[in-house]
């Protein structure tokens, strides 16, 4: 629940590229039983905010601070485009991972059948479908029970069907009292399963809480309301993406 204190938290971050800078005095917090979805334009810098959080950039300026218990993986984390070596099971990838971090291999099914994929234990990697693909990613990024699990774009490029069963499977997740963030362009899905957002625009964080009382606050009744609203200047960009998609 957002009143609890947050688990993870970005703290006045910037992040730069040599000359370019990507993000800029950035503060975003996470909590423990929540999906968190992050939200903005392309090129706004998400995938560099996700990967910071993650533990995978560090920040040129400010702190990342995790404020969760000590354990053997903190942050589990979903690449927008998983791979995985060829020749193994799904069984048995798991339990690769699972040997990466000192976690229990015999839970590997337990972690398959959270995403839907217990039938799949057999099957080898290489003949999944892009849906399962990423499925299996969540998988893999729940293994060693991480409080915390950061997913980049887990439903781009997948149909309608499977995008919502991969948003259900995050939500379970944060039912179980993981702190889930999410970044996704799909704003009907994010509505369906998240519980706050943080909009993203050009490398600042423009608005971030409950999507319910920023709904109230800009007196809209949708979440793409909010979000036309809050990047502002930057929704013709937003449209031209969209023409183009």
């Amino acid at each position: 629940m957002t009143d609890t204190p947050p688990i993870l938290e970005a703290i006045d971050i910037d992040h730069d590229y040599g000359a370019v800078s990507v993000l800029q005095d950035v503060s975003a917090t996470l909590h423990r039983g929540t999906v968190t979805a992050l939200i903005g334009p392309n090129g706004s810098g998400k995938t560099t905010l996700i990967r910071s959080l993650a533990g995978l950039h560090e920040p040129t300026a400010g702190e990342i601070a995790y404020h969760g218990p000590d354990t053997a993986r903190r942050i589990g984390y979903l690449p927008q485009h998983p791979a995985f070596r060829p020749g193994f099971t799904t069984l048995e990838t798991l339990q690769f991972y699972a040997s990466l971090v000192g976690a229990d291999e015999t839970a590997a099914m337990t972690h398959l059948d959270r995403v839907g994929l217990a039938d799949a234990a057999d099957r080898p990697v290489e003949a999944l479908s892009g849906g399962m693909t990423r499925l299996l990613g969540i998988a893999q990024a729940t293994i060693g029970d991480p409080p915390v699990v950061v997913l980049d774009e887990p439903g781009s490029g997948l149909d309608p069907g499977m995008s919502m069963h991969v948003f259900d499977v995050a939500a379970d997740l944060a039912d179980d009292g993981i702190a889930v963030l999410l970044s996704s362009h799909d704003l009907e899905l994010v509505e369906r399963a998240a519980d706050r957002v943080l909009v993203l625009s050009n490398g600042r964080i423009v608005r971030q809480g409950v999507i319910a009382d920023l709904q109230d606050e800009f007196d809209v009744d949708s979440l793409w309301s909010v979000y036309e609203t809050a990047i502002g200047g930057d929704l013709d960009t937003v449209r031209v993406q969209g023409e183009r998609a």
